[in-house]
C-alpha cells in the first residue's frame, strides 16, 4: 500500500500540469525540473552568473510565448538547455509523439517550404551530360539516405538540388546545399535549418564530405584509385567493431561505439584476436565518431595497453526523489543484462541516496580509484588512438585512462567535451509528448580539470592539410618511425 501511495504522489502533479501544454508552460516545467535535479546546474551558475541566467530565461520566455508548432517548441527547449553545456542534455519525442509526427499533414509542410530556393534541372538531360563527363569535380548525382541529390555548377558555386526525397520536408528541385567558391559549404537540415561547414572536399573520386555529412557518388562513374578512401568509409560507416591488418607492424582496431550492446562484440573481437594484438608492434584504435556508452565496454582494452597504475577521478551523485527513482528502474530493468548482484547494488545505492535528499553523495566513498593489472605486455609497443570532435562521454573517460599508458598517443582533433556532468536521466513531460534529459552526477575533476565544452586535446593534431581518409596512413607512418 505504501508503494502505491508513493506512485500517486508522483503522478498527481503531472495530471494537474497536463492541462497546460503550450510552449511557455513546457519551458516552465523544463526550467523547474532542471533547476531542482540537474547535478551541474549550480556549477554552471557559478561560472556564468545568475544575471546571465536571468537574461537567458527572459529571452526564451519571450521567444516561446508565440510558438505554436510543437516541433519548433521542442527545438527551442533544447536551445534553452545549451546554456548549461553542449552535451549530456536532451529533449526527445516519446514513441507516441513520434507516431503522431508521422501523421503530420504533408500538404501543410510542403506549403511551409513552397517558396524555398529551387534549381530547375531536367534530370534526363543532366544524367546524359554526366555520363559523358570526364573531369572529376563536385558535379554529379550523389546518394545520402534518404536523399538522392544532384550537384550542378552554377557560376562559382556548386548547388545540390533534390532529385528524390521524402516528398514532404524536401521536394524535387529544392536546393539542399551549396558549396561556395572558397569550398566552404552550407547544408540545410530536414527542418531547413542551415548548417555551415568550413570545408567541402572530395575523398578520392566518389565520396563527398561536408562536416559530418557524407555522400556517395552515383554518377558519373569514376574508377577510384585511392584505396585509403574505401577503408575510411568502411571505418566511418561501421556499425560494429572490427580488426584489420594495416602492414606487418600495425593492426587497426575500429570501435564505432561503446554502447553496452556493443560490449559483447568488442570483448569477442579482443578475445579472438588477442594473440595477434599481443604479437604486433603497433596498434591503432580508431574511435572517430564514438559518442560513448558504458565504461564496461572498454574494460577489456585496458590490459592490452597498460603500463602504469590508472588513476580515475570519481563522481558524486545529486540526491533528489526524481533522480533516485532511476536506480529503482535499473533494479527492475529486464532489457539489459544486469546480474542479480547489479540489481542489489542499485537498491543499496537508492537507499543510501534517499537518506541524503538535496545533497551530493559519493557512492564509492573514494575520490580517486586506482586500477592495476598483473602484466605489462611487451606488444603492442606503440598505441595510436584516433579521435575527433564527435568523441564524447565514455569515450573521453577511456581516453583519460588510456593516456596514462606510456605506450599511448592521441591523434586527430580535440574531442567534444561531455564528461564532467554525467549519468543521464530522462523524465517524461507532464503533457506526455517529450522527455527531458539531464544529469545526476558531477565529477571531482570540477573545476581544476574540466572536460565539458572543452574536450581532450590530441598529442598529434591532424589538420585539414591531411585528408580524413589518410589519417590511418599518417598515424601508421608515425608509429613505424
Amino acid at each position: 500500500m505504501k508503494q502505491t501511495i508513493t506512485l500517486l504522489l508522483v503522478l498527481m502533479p503531472l495530471i494537474i500540469f497536463s492541462q497546460e501544454c503550450d510552449c511557455i508552460s513546457k519551458l516552465k516545467w523544463v526550467k523547474k525540473t532542471f533547476e531542482e535535479n540537474d547535478a551541474g546546474f549550480v556549477h554552471t551558475l557559478e561560472k556564468k552568473t545568475e544575471l546571465a541566467y536571468q537574461i537567458h530565461n527572459q529571452k526564451f520566455e519571450e521567444k516561446v510565448s508565440t510558438i505554436k508548432d510543437p516541433i519548433v517548441c521542442l527545438q527551442n527547449l533544447y536551445q534553452w538547455l545549451k546554456f548549461f553545456r553542449l552535451g549530456h542534455i536532451g529533449i526527445r519525442l516519446t514513441d507516441e509523439a513520434k507516431k503522431t509526427e508521422v501523421k503530420i499533414d504533408s500538404d501543410k509542410i510542403r506549403a511551409q517550404y513552397k517558396d524555398w530556393e529551387k534549381l530547375e534541372v531536367d534530370t534526363n538531360d543532366f544524367t546524359t551530360y554526366l555520363k559523358s563527363k570526364k573531369n572529376c569535380d563536385f558535379e554529379g548525382i550523389w546518394l545520402s539516405e534518404p536523399y538522392e541529390i544532384g550537384v550542378k555548377k552554377v557560376g562559382e558555386e556548386y548547388l545540390g538540388f533534390i532529385i528524390e526525397a521524402d516528398g514532404s520536408f524536401w521536394t524535387e528541385g529544392q536546393v539542399k546545399f551549396k558549396i561556395h567558391a572558397d569550398k566552404t559549404a552550407t547544408y540545410y537540415m530536414r527542418d531547413h535549418a542551415a548548417r555551415n561547414f568550413d570545408h567541402a572536399e572530395l575523398l578520392g573520386k566518389n565520396y563527398l564530405q561536408m562536416g559530418h555529412i557524407s555522400l556517395k557518388r552515383v554518377l558519373p562513374e569514376f574508377v577510384d584509385d585511392a584505396p585509403d578512401t574505401k577503408r575510411y568509409f568502411k571505418i566511418i560507416e561501421a556499425q560494429k567493431p572490427f580488426i584489420e591488418t594495416i602492414d606487418n607492424n600495425t593492426i587497426l582496431l575500429r570501435i564505432p561505439s561503446f554502447r553496452i550492446a556493443q560490449k559483447i562484440y568488442i570483448d569477442s573481437l579482443i578475445s579472438t584476436h588477442k594473440a595477434q594484438i599481443l604479437s604486433t608492434p603497433n596498434l591503432i584504435i580508431d574511435l572517430r565518431n564514438n559518442g560513448g556508452g558504458s565504461d564496461q565496454s572498454y574494460y577489456e582494452l585496458l590490459p592490452l595497453i597498460y603500463t602504469d597504475t590508472i588513476r580515475g577521478v570519481g563522481v558524486e551523485f545529486f540526491s533528489t526523489p526524481l533522480n533516485n527513482q532511476k536506480l529503482l528502474r535499473l533494479a527492475e530493468d529486464t532489457e539489459n543484462d544486469f546480474t542479480d548482484s547489479d540489481r542489489e547494488m542499485f537498491k543499496r545505492e537508492y537507499e543510501k541516496l534517499s537518506k541524503h535528499i538535496g545533497e551530493f553523495v559519493n557512492l564509492d566513498s573514494v575520490i580517486v580509484d586506482k586500477t592495476s593489472f598483473d602484466t605489462i605486455y611487451p606488444y603492442p609497443q606503440k598505441v595510436g588512438i584516433i579521435i575527433n570532435g564527435n568523441c564524447a562521454s565514455t569515450t573521453e573517460q577511456f581516453l583519460l585512462a588510456a593516456k596514462q599508458s606510456k605506450k599511448v598517443k592521441l591523434f586527430g582533433t580535440k574531442t567534444f567535451g561531455a564528461l564532467d556532468v554525467s549519468n543521464m536521466n530522462f523524465t517524461l513531460s507532464p503533457c506526455g509528448d517529450f522527455e527531458l534529459g539531464y544529469c545526476r552526477s558531477k565529477s571531482y575533476r570540477i573545476p581544476d580539470m574540466a572536460i565539458d565544452d572543452v574536450g581532450i586535446q590530441p598529442d598529434y593534431y591532424l589538420n585539414q592539410e591531411i585528408p580524413k581518409y589518410e589519417w590511418i596512413k599518417h598515424v601508421t607512418e608515425i608509429l613505424n618511425h
